[in-house]
């Protein structure tokens, strides 16, 4: 599983013309499952969302969390994160889980961040989404759990 995570200052996603996730201040994360990933990653993920300090405190050091800003999260599953530049000239997707199966991974990830307390939009899966964002910082961070 991989996630890209961005600070931002407000963040929506379109569908054909149609918003179908926006939030204000929070995290943008965008969410590649790839092959063998299970429930473990999903949890570790979303208990490292929930618990991420990476908002500034009074003296501007990343020391706040998501539920003491009053943050949100944009969800966005990009099964692209799971693609290989490695060899070639084109990405290869190999590693990406399979559509089938990771749209419901995609929706336990979700379910999980909601029950840790947080107000999560998402976008809409499997669709050619345009992602709008505002970086705050900008603070860009990568996380990355191997399947087991």
């Amino acid at each position: 599983m991989k996630m890209v995570i961005q600070r931002v200052l407000r963040a929506e996603v379109t569908v054909e013309d149609e918003v179908v996730g926006r939030i204000g201040g929070g995290l943008l994360v965008l969410v590649g499952l790839e092959r063998g990933d299970g429930p473990p990653q999903l949890a570790r993920a979303a208990r490292r969302l929930a618990t991420l300090r990476v908002f500034s405190d009074a003296d501007g050091r990343m020391n706040r969390g998501l539920d003491e800003v009053g943050g949100e999260v944009l969800a966005v599953s990009q099964f692209t994160l799971a693609g290989s530049i490695s060899k070639g000239r084109r990405p290869a997707f190999d590693r990406a889980m399979p559509g089938d199966e990771a749209q419901p991974m995609f929706d336990t990830f979700v379910e999980l961040l909601r029950a840790a307390g947080l107000t999560v939009a998402i976008g809409k899966f499997g669709a050619l989404m345009q992602v709008e964002l505002v970086n705050d910082g900008p603070v860009t961070l990568i996380w990355e759990d191997a399947p087991q």
